[in-house]
């Protein structure tokens, strides 16, 4: 069935006409309610490797065009969208205090913790997640187990184009307030991001723990511990300060991987 999807969802990408027949805009519903419920994802580890499934991201974006704006009704709340809002959180053990927001195609595996916060269509956010207050997950972001996104926290949504990896959070991260992940960053497991950390694709992430500095972009090495930073640079006008993240340190393996969200920027005497 897979594979049926994909081609159909491939055959109304290249020909926006076949979204006239019911059987493609079937094929496409029927992606987008694997996402919800966490049975298809945008991105998987495959073969120990990061593998993007482009053709999930062409349904999502394939959902817009079928989809008619509605009035949608919550309480005295009204909202005019083409996108329904994610529901039956008893049923998938997921905690969502009020202003929390899903869209559906969003999936929320259990123990997830959403705080006034927003969580869009085609992202995946794994079990015993906290999404803190007023922080967002983009489109088909990627977030693993027991994350902490910190209060205002920016995970970016990637849809286009569509063979571009979605920004990837791994398990048991802690990103510090305001910090801002976007353009496909990859943050692997247990790194530790302070607040007001800025991850673009072409962000330099400078790791300045040894005697000669090294220097990623893209990609946090796992249980890193991260700042916000800055180099020089030469202009024509002169040379300025431009931002960076300098790697610091590493997360301690023996500390618990609870205490020690907190404890390894504090370990470094770092704002959280």
């Amino acid at each position: 069935m897979p594979a049926t999807l994909k081609k159909l969802i491939e055959d109304a990408w290249d020909d926006r006409d076949l979204l006239n027949s019911n059987e493609y805009v079937t094929a496409i519903e029927t992606v987008i309610d694997r996402l919800d419920k966490g049975e298809m994802r945008v991105a998987e580890v495959i073969a120990g490797r990061w593998h993007v499934n482009d053709w999930i991201k062409k349904a999502v974006i394939l959902y817009f065009p079928i989809m008619q704006m509605e009035e949608i009704k919550v309480g005295p709340f009204v909202f005019h969208d083409k996108m329904k809002l994610k529901t039956d959180y008893r049923k998938a053990g997921v905690r969502v205090v009020p202003h929390g927001i899903a869209r559906y195609g969003a999936f929320l595996a259990k123990g997830v913790i959403m705080m006034p916060s927003y969580v869009n269509i085609g992202a995946y956010v794994d079990e015993g997640t906290m999404v803190d207050t007023w922080a967002t997950v983009g489109s088909c972001a990627q977030v693993g187990k027991n994350c902490h996104l910190s209060g205002g926290v920016g995970i970016g949504g990637v849809l286009e184009p569509v063979q571009a990896a979605p920004v990837i959070i791994e398990d048991n991260c802690f990103l510090g307030s305001r910090a801002i992940v976007v353009e496909g960053v990859h943050v692997e497991a247990e790194a530790v991001l302070g607040a007001n950390v800025v991850l673009t694709a072409s962000t330099k992430i400078i790791d300045v723990t040894g005697e000669t500095p090294v220097e990623y972009k893209g990609r946090v090495p796992a249980r890193s511990v991260v700042i916000p930073g800055s180099y020089t640079k030469k202009f024509a006008a002169g040379e300025y300060q431009v931002p960076c993240a300098l790697i610091i340190g590493k997360r301690k393996e023996s500390t618990d991987k609870k205490t020690s969200l907190n404890s390894a920027l504090r370990d470094h005497n770092v704002a959280v």
